[in-house]
């Protein structure tokens, strides 16, 4: 059976300034982003990646068991995207870890062991506002096809923590 190999990611990005369309999932699919303390660590987390890592988050959705998202650039000396998804993923599994699994958390929290993320992350870099505004669009809809809501106005796990386009 071949393997699959994936790309290789760009060191340089000819697009100023760089915006990415991210989607990453849990570890074996599971469904507990949306519990609102672990969506509220996501956000709090997204909030402060400018400061932890020089990289501003736009809109976001997420969604039971995988988040998408838009990010770009910000400051002087910003951390290679694979290096802001690995810290982001561990921060994020830390305080999930810790914050959410208390006794007193959801049931499906209590028994929650790491790795809360699956490897790796899929990143597409748009090349105009009009392709950030299609992939939105495409986001934005995602928990109708997924049957959760029948008006993506409806669904209460998407936001934008900044204006980056």
């Amino acid at each position: 059976m071949p393997t699959h190999k994936h790309l290789k990611r760009l060191d340089r990005v000819f697009v100023e300034p760089p915006v990415f369309f991210i989607t990453t999932c849990t570890h074996q699919r599971t469904p507990i982003l949306t519990l609102p303390p672990v969506a509220r660590i996501l956000i709090e987390e997204w909030q402060g990646a400018q400061q932890r890592h020089g990289w501003l988050v736009g809109r976001y959705v997420i969604m039971p068991d995988h988040v998408h998202f838009f990010c770009t650039l910000s400051g002087e000396n910003p951390k290679t995207l694979s290096a802001f998804m690995q810290q982001w993923k561990q921060w994020t599994s830390k305080r999930i870890l810790r914050e959410s699994c208390s006794r007193d958390g959801p049931s499906r929290l209590q028994e929650l062991r790491p790795p809360i993320w699956q490897k790796g992350f899929f990143d597409h870099l748009l090349r105009s506002n009009e392709s950030y505004a299609q992939k939105w669009e495409y986001v934005y809809r995602n928990p109708i096809r997924a049957g959760l809501v029948t008006r993506p106005e409806d669904w209460p796990w998407q936001g934008e923590i900044h204006e980056i386009t």
